[in-house]
């Protein structure tokens, strides 16, 4: 399954939106949800489906990774 993510916009040409999550740059399509650079917004599936407060945004990537960090389910190579 894969997880909304949050990022930070940092430009917007039309709908797409170019975002930093947590240091890498992706676009995401912003035709839902009218953004700016400097939004916090959240991301599913490259679309973005809504403004986040910065504290949230924040909150949710400490999250993600804690969840990276932990057991996996994978099994050993």
């Amino acid at each position: 399954m894969c997880p909304s993510v949050p990022g930070r916009v940092v430009a917007v040409e039309g709908t797409v939106a170019t975002l930093d999550v947590d240091g890498t740059r992706t676009t995401a399509d912003a035709r839902l949800t009218p953004v700016r650079p400097g939004d916090f917004v959240l991301v599913y599936h490259g679309l973005i489906i809504r403004i986040l407060d910065p504290k949230e945004a924040k909150e949710r990537l400490q999250t993600l990774k804690q969840l990276d960090d932990g057991p996996s389910c994978h099994a050993p190579p």
